[in-house]
């Protein structure tokens, strides 16, 4: 970026009005400066300005948003090629393909199982994004009807995938207000679907043979005055695939090449010839290097878990440790008479420890302390698990209430904070050491 952050602040209103997103222009500028935002936002830039900074101000990949609401995906406005040089905001969209010819049965088993594969962890709960639906029958009014019903079914982001200009506007009529990915302009049919994507207001996939025949496809698509572009190389193989996708990613961050400045997607089912385990491949190499969206066969656990679970580690700030929100959990059915154990949120001593405790069978209660994601003997030397904290969250929390007997079991690495502990929570409450390694929960709890 040519311009530093106090230089852009010199052009912008100065009005701190936060209608741009965040509380302060300066904070704006900064942004503008790292390429995280656009001019755009600000309503009160001036004429002036935006002539000033112009593509000085626009971020290396642009920022794509499909869909409205809550369910829009947004991919793009990525700032680095490598993760551990910042961070990567705006994960991999991962879409699901239904096709027009299938059988209506199909089609609503389908809709059904997207809908019901969702994975919560962490807080999160994790499951597919966006619904492609591919016009394999040629007919836009059968391509039409699959549409509406996904829409009716569904408020997932949508993805229109056609060769012709005449299906895709069948398929528009009936999600127009849902803001679909219109996939995609190709060389043949480039003038049409063009044409309609900027005439509804709608982002465009620009599939090509190749990075100079998308790049082409894209400039055409910028000049008739489309910004919200995506770019789809057609790879043949999973080693072109991943050269074409690093080579984009460089060229729009390093050579600041706006061809290429726009989110990618791949098709992995394309690659994969029907074979599950190679599309999980395919589609975990996209989501590693760099795709904006993955397009997959079905919904499937085996197939879109372990990319679920790869998404997440890798869209998780390498800085700022994984938290599990902090609360009461209930595991195997606790009652009144049933011990009180307590750990920290890190998110991997939570599932170690909530894992251990559901393998006991023994209905347990488990007390989650915040500790800013630190484990427990970590946050012990931090002063956030200590007796100080731990006693007032139990008291907070609430969970005495739900009890006739107070039995609390610390981790046995944090042994030193008993007394402290008994002294904050007063003789009602029967604090007990737990074991040191979450491996020996089990025959602990049963031993009480």
């Amino acid at each position: 970026m040519a311009l530093t952050g106090i230089q852009i602040f010199k052009f912008l209103p100065r009005t701190n009005c936060g209608e741009c997103g965040v509380p302060t222009c300066l904070a704006f500028a900064m942004n503008l400066a790292a390429g995280k935002a656009e001019l755009s936002k600000c309503p009160y830039v001036s004429e002036e300005a935006k002539q000033k900074l112009g593509a000085e101000s626009a971020p290396p990949i642009r920022l794509v948003e499909i869909g409205t609401g809550e369910n829009a995906v947004s991919v793009g406005g990525e700032t680095v090629l490598f993760r551990h040089e910042k961070t990567f905001f705006h994960k991999t969209g991962l879409a699901v393909a239904f096709d027009d010819d299938l059988p209506d049965g199909e089609v609503a088993a389908k809709l059904e199982r997207f809908a019901g594969l969702v994975y919560p962890r962490v807080g999160l709960r994790l499951g597919a994004d966006l619904i492609a639906v591919r016009a394999r029958s040629g007919d836009p009014g059968r391509f039409a009807a699959v549409v509406g019903r996904v829409v009716a079914a569904s408020r997932a982001s949508l993805i229109l995938m056609a060769d012709k200009a005449e299906l895709l506007r069948a398929g528009l009529a009936k999600c127009r207000d849902r803001r679909p990915l219109l996939h995609a302009a190709t060389a043949a049919n480039a003038d049409d679907v063009i044409a309609l994507a900027k005439e509804a207001g709608v982002p465009l996939a620009v599939r090509g043979e190749g990075l100079e025949a998308v790049a082409a496809l894209a400039d055409k698509a910028v000049a008739a005055g489309l910004k919200d572009v995506v770019l789809d190389p057609a790879p043949k193989r999973l080693g072109e695939c991943l050269v074409q996708q690093t080579a984009i990613r460089r060229f729009a961050l390093w050579q600041k090449n706006r061809s290429y400045g726009f989110p990618t997607l791949l098709v992995a089912a394309d690659l994969a010839g029907g074979d599950v385990a190679r599309e999980v491949l395919v589609a975990a190499t996209g989501i590693a290097k760099y795709a904006g969206i993955v397009v997959l066969s079905d919904v499937r656990g085996e197939l879109l878990f372990p990319l679920l679970l790869q998404r997440l580690n890798i869209y998780t700030d390498p800085q700022r440790p994984m938290k599990t929100d902090p609360g009461i959990y209930e595991i195997n059915k606790p009652t009144a008479e049933s011990p009180v154990l307590i750990t920290s949120n890190f998110s991997l001593t939570y599932f170690l420890v909530s894992g251990e405790i559901e393998a006991s069978r023994v209905p347990s209660w488990l007390l989650v302390l915040d500790t800013d994601g630190l484990s427990v003997l970590t946050g012990w030397a931090a002063g956030k698990f200590v007796g100080d904290t731990v006693g007032p969250f139990v008291k907070k929390v609430g969970i005495a209430d739900r009890l006739t007997r107070k039995r609390l079991v610390l981790p046995g690495a944090v042994a030193v904070i008993s007394g402290d502990v008994e002294e904050e929570l007063g003789s009602q409450w029967e604090v007990l050491i737990g074991p040191r390694e979450a491996s020996n929960i089990p025959p602990y709890l049963r031993g009480l």
